[in-house]
């Protein structure tokens, strides 16, 4: 029997309740090295939609990092409840590419969760079709723009069906229209998705931006205001360096 094409957007256990989802992060340090990356860092949040926003090294990489796992801190609790899984999009995607093809790429967020090998590759395949990236299934990740390898890792965070997904500058390698392709995507998926980037026009909207500033929170509210303070405040560092 054939197997049906996936959703766009599929709902599986992962994937619902998502009105449940709660990140706290309580009174968090974390060092590396010499450097101290947060000193007492607290964070509660709930919203379907955060950005995080700051200078390169105000620790964003390493917040996402200690919300997924990939991290522990020195004190502190990190606790993530209701989705059952977290997913996470690298600045690099080839950081966080594994297999050869785009179709065994996908596979792999399927064996996650219980599905056989060579039946994952064919409903990865077909939900490509779904998604009018038929041509995708069988090519070669090694022949892909790096943009191209961005979008299969969003690609691979979507077809899991994680109830959170971390996007780390998930713009930077893509062109005007993947950038809006991805914001499309985004406004559309049913996870809570945190994003952190440089690119303010993409995370303006949101209901919370939060601002950090070498590792505490400078500034954390609806997304219009945190947005434009940070702007003024690059605009006054450059006016004084000038």
């Amino acid at each position: 029997m054939p197997t049906a094409p996936a959703p766009l957007y599929p709902s599986t256990p992962a994937s619902k309740g998502l009105d449940g989802v709660r990140v706290q992060l309580d009174n968090i340090t974390l060092v590396r090295g010499a450097t101290t990356v947060f000193d007492g860092l607290r964070l509660d949040l709930t919203q379907r939609r955060i950005g995080l926003i700051g200078d390169n090294g105000a620790g964003k990489s390493s917040l996402f990092r200690l919300i997924c796992g990939l991290d522990r801190p020195q004190s502190g609790h990190v606790r993530v409840q209701g989705p059952s899984s977290v997913g996470m999009m690298f600045q690099n995607p080839d950081e966080q590419i594994i297999f050869p093809t785009v179709e065994e790429e996908l596979g792999l967020s399927l064996q996650a969760s219980g599905v056989s090998r060579q039946a994952a590759r064919v409903q990865a395949r077909d939900w490509l079709v779904v998604r009018g990236l038929g041509a995708w299934a069988e090519r070669a990740i090694s022949s892909l723009s790096q943009g191209q390898r961005q979008h299969v890792c969003w690609l691979s965070l979507l077809i899991a069906s994680h109830g959170l997904l971390l996007l780390d500058e998930p713009f930077s390698n893509l062109d005007l229209p993947g950038q809006a392709q991805l914001d499309h995507e985004v406004a559309h998926a049913p996870q809570h998705i945190l994003i952190s980037t440089h690119v303010l026009h993409h995370i303006r909207h949101f209901e919370r931006v939060i601002w950090l500033d070498a590792g505490a929170v400078r500034l954390d509210g609806p997304g219009p205001a945190v947005c434009a303070a940070y702007e003024a405040d690059v605009a006054a560092r450059s006016a004084r360096a000038s």
